[in-house]
């Protein structure tokens, strides 16, 4: 399928799952970056991530980077292994 955009409030309604060829330790750097850019400057960051509908992508404010998650306004977390793409 191909990728489609949704909104922030829509992750919920997706099954999230690895992406392929996942790197999740380029995420998170990159995620570093994003978190940053969102806390400072509120700027927004485009994520692709896989579902099992699809890649998704969501432009949001990134408002923390964990080990293994990143957590968006409103509590909601997506896990680094599930990203596919990310664009400033």
């Amino acid at each position: 399928m191909a990728n489609t955009p949704i909104l922030k409030e829509e992750i919920k309604n997706y099954t999230i799952t690895t992406a392929p060829q996942n790197n999740s330790l380029r995420w998170y750097e990159e995620l570093a970056y994003a978190t940053r850019l969102g806390n400072e400057f509120k700027g927004k960051t485009a994520i692709t991530f896989q579902t099992t509908d699809g890649s998704k992508t969501v432009e949001t404010t990134v408002w923390s980077v964990t080990e293994h998650y990143i957590q968006l306004k409103g509590g909601i977390n997506i896990p680094l292994k599930s990203i596919i793409d990310i664009h400033f």
